[in-house]
């Protein structure tokens, strides 16, 4: 499945969407697309891994199916289900005409999508996003291992249901535990860390316009000051750009930028304990 985009289209295309990539960033979505693979992207939360997915569906004229992991998820909400009450419905109305023998209860239109499975059957138009895979257990991971790797699933009543072409798959991680090695083999991976300075000074100028090039230099500064303390929980972009809207207000309104960085800090930390870290280690 050959790109639809160039490296530097697709570069491009991120730009005017609102997400300003870095070049490796771009490079590992230019092969996914390429050699179509999952791509698996490892970060911290808040440094835009999920927003990767939508922005890229957007990008492609795709949707975007999302199947959000968590402890204890199975096939029965990632792949498919059964419509129980249809089922129960067609055996009564079966033993009614007196065929309850005959009465397919495995029947394609009792079968309910789930996110992977819809994935499967529309794979031309969908972007699928499996979104935080760490939060899931090693039984799960064992589950996706074969839709990673050829693209299909076995479904005992009905047979393998393959996709016609490679699913666009992002899965994200925030490495709250260690994956596989059998599930890392079958991705392109790569790492998303905090931009550079730079380059969030870019971000929060795109999603809050009309900021004061000295004020969001000091706010990109106390932001890079604040993630070097030993936080409970260090904020990301997206705590980044809250803090400077909500800074905005506060200044429109007449506070002084200090005053108003100091007054909406609990856009950017979230924790009694962090802010009062902050508070000792006088970064603002």
């Amino acid at each position: 499945m050959p790109s639809p985009l160039t490296q530097d289209q697709l570069d491009t295309a991120l730009a005017a969407a609102g997400y300003l990539a870095d070049e490796t960033l771009v490079t590992a979505l230019y092969l996914a697309l390429e050699l179509g693979k999952p791509l698996l992207l490892e970060g911290v939360p808040g440094v835009g891994k999920t927003q990767v997915a939508v922005t890229l569906a957007g990008i492609l004229g795709r949707d975007c199916i999302r199947l959000q992991c968590y402890e204890g998820i199975d096939s029965s909400r990632a792949l498919y289900d059964w419509d129980h009450a249809r089922q129960l419905l067609h055996v009564r109305v079966a033993e009614r005409g007196g065929a309850v023998e005959t009465a397919d209860l495995y029947a394609p239109e009792f079968l309910i999508e789930m996110p992977l499975l819809k994935a499967l059957r529309n794979a031309g138009t969908t972007v699928l996003l499996i979104d935080e895979i760490d939060r899931a257990d090693d039984a799960f991971e064992a589950f996706l291992l074969e839709f990673l790797s050829d693209f299909q699933i076995s479904i005992p009543e009905i047979g393998t249901v393959r996709a016609a072409q490679p699913v666009v798959t992002i899965l994200t991680s925030n490495r709250t535990r260690e994956l596989h090695d059998a599930l890392r083999r079958r991705c392109l991976y790569h790492w998303i860390d905090y931009p550079e300075r730079a380059r969030e000074r870019a971000i929060i100028e795109r999603h809050a316009p009309g900021l004061a090039a000295a004020a969001g230099d000091r706010l990109v500064e106390a932001v890079s000051a604040i993630r070097r303390l030993p936080l409970i929980k260090r904020p990301g972009i997206a705590e980044s750009i809250d803090w400077a809207r909500a800074a905005q207000v506060l200044s429109r309104d007449g506070a002084p930028w200090p005053d108003a960085l100091k007054r909406s800090l609990g856009l950017l930390v979230k924790d009694q304990e962090d802010l009062a870290m902050i508070e000792t280690a006088a970064v603002l």
